[in-house]
């Protein structure tokens, strides 16, 4: 964590500090010209850092777009046509599944602009313009004011800025803090909400491998998605409407299917979610070994008993496939990120180095009085934040894993209004709209499933968290039962109206008081209201409270790494801002006597074959596409190229980001990392932290001679 890197912040950082050193970082675009462009130049880079970032001309920036709340995406034709992961456009892929139109497992390819489907709710959005507004923030404040006050002075600041500068227009602005609040960078926002499904392949290539290869290399997945953003005949953002023209984005990327050797530049430019490279060793021995080993064994049982029922049931496939790959996700990662810090000996290292500021800090008295009630803070807080943050996210782990206990959550409102005699309208609207919203809910619902799951479940929190810390309702339902799950779920399941379509609709329709007196005697709605009250009640105040406190070492511990190693220069912590990665195509030794190339092809796809297997059962026409060798433009001596790896610095919210090549051609779409650097998020390592791209060209394969899509490709800028 404590590396070599271009970045000036609030002038600490000495600006003569610049070193080549591995390609790490997560790179702020408005300062590439500043702090990177010459390192980038050096290693391949053809550009400037104006076709990156510029608000005088079109440049990549306005091609890069942040698709719905968690994933990045590409324009890559004129058209407003974009890629980005099949992973991050899942949920709306089964969203339009059924028994009859199967998506996930057939694939979708809208054969024109008519058969585009749209997806209510999903945005993309457009970054127009940065600017450092540290001293407007600051403004006002210093290091020994309360924190409180300190706080309410920013938010104060924030809010006068971002209603300043979204006078006269419909753009979103936002103030966000980096460098743990020491600065802040305002985004200037466009947002468009006609998204429509273009294309999608079959989740036997878009999901190819499955959980099993999930953080995995080699990977053979055909990662990618195609969905295009519609606007107004004005070009400008606009709800959806049959009258809506397909968006003209001021730039787009050319598509390569030049190909890529070990060693060539790469790019990566993206919305990464969070990163912590700047923690200090108590915050990573509290995930490390007291909330993380916990959290991944009762996910280990929850997919556990989805996976045997979704192998019992095709239906039940379809409704459970997005919520198990949103478990597995984190499950996995959290594995992986333990190994890697063991390996690492991360906690060792960051213990060593705090050793060595904290004599710095007491070796003189005016950092002793700014920096010297850092590390007693941090021994006195982390050991109760720890077992309140375990608590808190144990609980909303197996009260949202139990649907049923999840979606009771809904008449709470309901039930406070009839209770407390609330006006008939209210009452009407909230009860249509319940009933309305209750079909997604229930569309990807199976009872026999959820019982398994909150047998096991509720015997797992029991013995996993200290009764203390355990919803007193919780306590009171067990000993009723006598610990006997199975037999309370036997009962509920067969009575409560939260299992039932039907009933639940009849349910509501009907509330009156009487309801209000039944639904108090639901396990699942007791359960619900249960979390919600201890979670509001007892933990999250004390949680705000102790990381608010926590806050404020944080932000003076970040202040004084940074006066400690002048000499050398930071990138901040990823926070779902625009970022700039560069690095190389690069293989690596993942172990002893195994290294892995930089490259898989299609020949590996058919090695991984078995029907029996749903992760790695190989399309049909796929295969006999591989059999005569029919790979046309998109192949290169005799075989086909699938994914790549490359040590650029990545984390969540890469997924689909563009990987581009020297010359800022498309050649990949981001969308993993490798199991053994997996730890990246904390502790980089240049020798093994690796990020997984689908290759452009099998992309365009999967569309022009698997789907029978090539009229989409007549849109991009090929280059040969």
């Amino acid at each position: 964590m404590r590396h070599l890197f271009l970045f000036a912040i609030l002038q600490i950082l000495s600006l003569n500090a610049f070193t080549a050193k591995p390609d790490e970082g997560m790179w702020i675009p408005l300062l590439i010209e500043k702090y990177n462009i010459r390192l980038m130049q050096e290693k391949g880079f053809r550009l400037s850092s104006e076709d990156i970032y510029s608000i005088n001309k079109a440049s990549m920036k306005d091609a890069v777009v942040k698709f719905g709340g968690g994933c990045t995406g590409e324009f890559i034709s004129p058209e407003g046509l974009l890629i980005t992961n099949h992973h991050c456009g899942y949920s709306l892929i089964q969203s339009h599944s059924s028994l009859e139109h199967d998506y996930l497992t057939d694939g979708f390819w809208a054969m024109s602009g008519k058969e585009e489907l749209p997806n209510p709710g999903l945005t993309v959005t457009i970054l127009k313009r940065m600017e450092d507004v540290t001293e407007k923030v600051l403004a006002g404040t210093n290091d020994e004011m309360d924190s409180g006050e300190r706080e309410r002075i920013i938010a104060s600041n924030i809010k006068n800025i971002e209603s300043e500068a979204g006078k006269g227009n419909n753009y979103k602005i936002s103030v966000r803090p980096f460098f743990t609040g020491n600065q802040y960078f305002m985004s200037v926002d466009e947002i468009f909400r006609d998204v429509r499904l273009v294309g999608a392949p079959p989740s036997s290539i878009g999901k190819f491998g499955g959980d099993t290869d999930n953080w995995v290399w080699p990977r053979h997945t055909g990662d990618f998605s195609l969905f295009r953003v519609y606007a107004n005949r004005e070009n400008q953002p606009a709800e959806y409407s049959p009258d809506n023209v397909p968006y003209k984005p001021n730039f787009y990327f050319p598509v390569s299917l030049r190909g890529i050797n070990e060693g060539d530049f790469t790019l990566v430019i993206g919305y990464p979610g969070s990163t912590y490279q700047y923690v200090s060793s108590y915050h990573i021995d509290m995930i490390k070994n007291h909330i993380n080993p916990r959290m991944i064994d009762v996910r280990t049982r929850k997919i556990e008993i989805i996976d045997e029922a979704m192998e019992s049931d095709p239906l039940i496939r379809i409704k459970y496939s997005a919520k198990k790959a949103s478990i597995s996700n984190s499950w996995k990662k959290w594995s992986g990120e333990i190994l890697g810090l063991e390996k690492m000996v991360t906690i060792e290292r960051e213990r060593e180095f705090e050793e060595r500021l904290s004599k710095w800090i007491n070796a003189d008295s005016t950092r002793t009085r700014k920096y010297g009630a850092i590390f007693p803070a941090f021994r006195e807080i982390y050991p109760v934040l720890g077992d309140y943050m375990l608590a808190n996210n144990f609980t909303g782990e197996v009260m949202n894993g139990i649907e049923a206990v999840a979606f009771a959550r809904n008449l709470r409102n309901l039930s406070d209004l009839v209770e407390n005699r609330g006006s008939p309208e209210e009452i009407i609207i909230m009860k249509k709209r319940l009933i309305e919203n209750s079909g997604s809910f229930f569309k990807n619902y199976d009872s026999h499933t959820d019982r398994k799951l909150f047998i096991a479940l509720m015997n797992t929190y029991g013995q996993t968290l200290d009764e203390k810390w355990q919803i007193p309702e919780y306590l009171i339902i067990k000993e009723a039962c006598r610990g006997n799950f199975e037999d309370l779920a036997d009962k509920v399941y067969g009575s409560s109206v939260f299992t039932d379509e039907k009933k639940f609709r009849q349910f509501v329709n009907d509330f009156d008081l009487r309801s209000v007196r039944k639904l108090k005697k639901d396990v699942f709605f007791i359960l619900s209201n249960g979390a919600a009250d201890m979670t509001a009640k007892r933990i999250r105040p004390e949680l705000t409270r102790l990381n608010t406190e926590l806050q404020k070492y944080n932000r003076l511990y970040m202040k004084a790494q940074m006066e400690f190693q002048n000499e050398k220069v930071l990138y901040p912590d990823a926070n779902s801002t625009l970022r700039v990665a560069f690095g190389k195509i690069s293989g690596y030794l993942a172990r002893d006597a195994v290294y892995l190339r930089h490259y898989t092809t299609l020949s590996g796809i058919i090695e991984k074959d078995n029907p029996e297997i749903y992760d790695y059962d190989v399309p049909g026409k796929l295969k006999e596409l591989y059999a005569v060798k029919d790979y046309g433009r998109y192949g290169r001596d005799g075989q086909l190229n699938v994914c790549f790896i490359a040590d650029n610095h990545t984390t969540g919210g890469n997924s689909g980001s563009p990987v581009l090549n020297a010359y800022g051609h498309l050649i990949g779409v981001n969308f993993d990392r490798g199991w053994e650097g997996v730890a990246s998020d904390m502790a980089f390592n240049p020798d093994q932290s690796r990020n997984i791209s689908l290759d452009i060209r099998y992309a365009l394969f999967i569309i022009d001679k698997f789907a029978g899509a090539g009229y989409l490709l007549n849109e991009m800028t090929i280059i040969y």
